[in-house]
């Protein structure tokens, strides 16, 4: 997937499965030497706010998970899916740039940022302030990178023409750094009319699709999302929140949401993902119109398939 001339090839990292600066988790060493290679893959960081946030996980002094299991994490790997109630637990944008290790990056990736204030106004100040931050340091990256911005809203009773509004907002403020812009969303609160609205919107790059489905989505009014996958009416991490699924179940509706949206005639890229385990699922992704894919609980899930997910999307030629 080209953008602006920049190369961020076939595959992208889901937002966090390398960690915030691609380091990696604890496990990953392990199983590396049977197919857990991210070589080929394009960094994606951790999602970042503008201030610190505790969130549900714990984190070291090195922004890593303090403990190799955390709570907030649930997984069913004989099922494929895993269950999240992270809560965006980062040290904030400035803390991260201070790091320097965004900026020692050799290959193009893309920072993750999104904003949970309250109001559009308020979420539009933090939006400007990240990316003045990033701005500010942008001399001092070794190579290109992208921002990516999650607009993944939990509420999906608004109006789409109030999501359209503030993407646009949003975008038009993040064009300012002068990088490919890549926004985020989650089929459970993007209609496909909202998202037809960016297609010729200059600040738009590519789109990236699937966040996680929150456990109590209802798609159709009737269908409870988490009893169908967890068996059970109410989430194992309720009192965080409830959380979010990923893992195989997402991947039909996912694709499907991808199908409608080309259908629709939405002609720009596509970085779809969600629930992608094995080639099959790569096939799927790439017959429904996705221009390129991004990997994330097969790394825990299935991670002796990685490098072969990698190997055969990189034969494909996409859109």
């Amino acid at each position: 997937m080209q953008l602006r001339k920049i190369e961020f090839g076939n595959v992208l990292g889901a937002s966090g499965v390398q960690g915030f600066f691609g380091e990696g988790y604890w496990f990953h060493p392990a199983w590396k030497p049977f197919g857990l290679d991210f070589s080929d893959v394009t960094f994606v960081s951790k999602t970042a706010t503008l201030r610190a946030r505790a969130g549900n996980m714990v984190l070291a002094s090195d922004f890593s998970p303090r403990y190799p299991f955390p709570l907030c994490v649930r997984a069913r790997p004989f099922e494929g899916l895993m269950l999240n109630s992270v809560g965006l637990s980062n040290p904030g944008v400035i803390d991260l740039l201070n790091t320097f290790r965004w900026q020692s990056h050799a290959k193009p990736f893309w920072i993750s940022v999104t904003t949970l204030a309250d109001t559009p106004e308020t979420r539009l100040d933090e939006i400007q302030r990240m990316v003045a931050a990033l701005a500010l340091c942008k001399h001092q990256f070794k190579s290109l990178f992208g921002l990516q911005i999650n607009l993944s809203c939990p509420n999906t009773g608004h109006d789409p023409k109030t999501f359209i509004s503030e993407w646009i907002t949003i975008l038009e403020a993040a064009s300012h750094l002068g990088v490919p812009i890549m926004p985020k969303f989650s089929i459970a609160s993007a209609p496909i009319a909202a998202v037809m609205e960016l297609e010729h919107l200059p600040y738009c790059d590519a789109i990236c699709v699937s966040n996680t489905i929150p456990y109590d989505w209802k798609p159709d009014g009737k269908f409870s999302f988490g009893l169908h996958t967890w068996r059970n009416p109410t989430s194992p991490l309720q009192h965080l929140g409830g959380g979010g699924i990923s893992g195989a179940a997402l991947k039909p509706l996912v694709c499907d949401w991808i199908k409608q949206l080309r259908a629709t005639g939405f002609t720009k890229p596509i970085n779809g993902g969600g629930g992608i385990l094995c080639k099959e699922d790569v096939r799927d992704y790439h017959q429904a119109g996705a221009s390129s894919i991004f990997i994330g609980s097969v790394a825990t899930l299935r991670p002796w398939r990685v490098k072969g997910i990698v190997k055969y999307t990189n034969e494909l030629v996409w859109r």
